[in-house]
Order: structure tokens, then sequence, then C-alpha cells
């Protein structure tokens, strides 16, 4: 996406906050960045701007994530305020933040706070699992913050203790609960959970079932959750991937015509970010 972006004429910065996991630098073809975001975690350096390295490529740098802090996968509170405040001065037209996978709430922050939160899953009963319980997480870990914002934590409370008498089966139930209760803290409340940032890409795509793999997950999402998840499209499981690995190069640059680059071009059409 960065590539494309960049190649387009935009200016364009990777995030990689897979923290204690970074790798994106292999992808494109560079040695480990000599400073990195632990640097910047721990004040080594005060600007992220100093952390920007290019990639070769016009238009787009990278911020590599830790390689050698194993404290950085979980950065404290302050920390966490003060990357995100500085990730939002880069001088930039995009910023590309890759998360590591999991649930932790700094993962679930970094997503939340994104205009565009996309999840990937391969059509497998583990990465749905994983994908379910990130939707979960992350639509509790934005309750949370409502309840605070908007002081309707009584209301919710309220609604899970009597949730014998009202039915309360899913978390959409939660929502008509607390509108019955006060329309307009229910309206509130639907109104900010259903702009979730949550878009959905389904990758290795083996079969015309595979491919209708999101559409399912989506429907599941907004029946169980109440929320409106997009389905940005499919990429097919290409060879191509695997050998642009190994020659540690973007495969819309190792192999532009191929079926997931192509792929990958209308997904970046579908986000609207050109």
């Amino acid at each position: 996406m960065g590539v494309h972006l960049a190649a387009s004429g935009k200016r364009a910065v990777l995030v990689d906050a897979d923290l204690g996991g970074a790798n994106l630098h292999t992808c494109l073809g560079m040695k480990p960045p000599q400073v990195t975001l632990s640097d910047f975690v721990n004040r080594k350096v005060e600007s992220l701007e100093d952390v920007v390295a290019g990639t070769g490529t016009e238009g787009l740098g990278l911020i590599s994530g830790a390689l050698d802090f194993l404290g950085a996968a979980n950065p404290k509170y302050t920390q966490k305020l003060r990357l995100l405040r500085e990730i939002g001065r880069l001088e930039v037209d995009y910023v590309i933040v890759d998360l590591g996978g999991g649930t932790g709430f700094n993962i679930l922050d970094f997503f939340l706070i994104a205009d565009h939160g996309i999840l990937t899953v391969v059509p497998e009963p583990t990465s749905i699992e994983n994908a379910y319980r990130f939707i979960k997480a992350a639509y509790y870990r934005r309750l949370k913050t409502l309840e605070l914002a908007w002081n309707i934590k009584p209301l919710v409370d309220a609604a899970i203790r009597d949730q014998g008498g009202k039915g309360l089966k899913t978390p959409a139930d939660l929502i008509t609960c607390v509108e019955r209760s006060n329309a307009e803290a229910g309206k509130t409340l639907r109104n900010e959970l259903e702009a979730l940032p949550l878009k959905l890409v389904v990758n290795q795509v083996r079969s015309p079932e595979e491919h209708r793999l999101g559409g399912a997950i989506r429907d599941a999402c907004n029946q169980y959750f109440g929320v409106k998840m997009e389905v940005l499209g499919t990429i097919p499981y290409d060879d191509a991937v695997w050998q642009s690995v190994r020659k540690r190069r973007p495969v819309v640059v190792s192999h532009p015509e191929s079926a997931a680059s192509k792929s990958l071009n209308t997904i970046i059409q579908a986000v609207g970010l050109e």
C-alpha cells in the first residue's frame, strides 16, 4: 500500500509497530535501521522525524519497530500518547501503521484511533477465531472509552445486570437496551460503535467459497455486534508473494502484473486513499 501511494505521488510513512517483531525493513530490502522506534520511546531521539529512514522508494519512509528492546512491546501510557501525538505531526499525506497480532490495549488503541482499520484474515478456522476475538476486544475497548467520555456507564451496567429480564444475548442487544432507558444516550452509543474503523481483507484465497468468506464475516459482525464492517476485497494465493519475500522486494514492485498485486491495487482503491 505504501509503495503504491508513493508511486502515485503521495508522501507516505510506514510505521512498523509490530514491536518486538519488526520486519518491514526486510520486506523492503533494507538493512536494519540504526535508529528505531525504541530510541524514540526511550527519548534517545526527541523527534519522530529523526527515526524515519529512506526505503529506496521516492516518497516512502519507514519508521522501524524495536528490534532489540523487549520493553517497547508494552510502552507506558504516557509513551503511547507521545507516540500517537508525534505520528499525527509527521509531514506526510499518509501514515500506515503495521500492528502486531493480539488484543493488547496498545494494539487496540492504535487500531481504534486510525481513520481506516484494516483487519486481515486467511481462510482458516484459527485465523477466523482470532479475527472474532480482535473485533470483540476492539468493541469493548471502544465501549469502555465511551462510558467514560459520555458518562453512560450506569446505563450500560444496569442493562448488563438486567440481561436476564431483557434478553441480552449479543452486544447489539446491549445498545438496544440502553436506547430503551435513554434514547439520546443510546443513539450516541449506537453511532459511535457503528463508526468503528473496521475493514476486512481476506488473504490467500484459493476457491470461490473462500472468496465469499468476507461477506459471511461481515454479516455475522453486523448481526452480533451491530457494527458495520466493510469488506475491501480478497487477495488470491499467489506464488509471486513468497517469491517476492525471498527477493526482499514488495510484490507490487517485483511482480506488478501478478494476481496478488492487481488485487492489492483494487483494495487500495476500495479504501479510497486516491
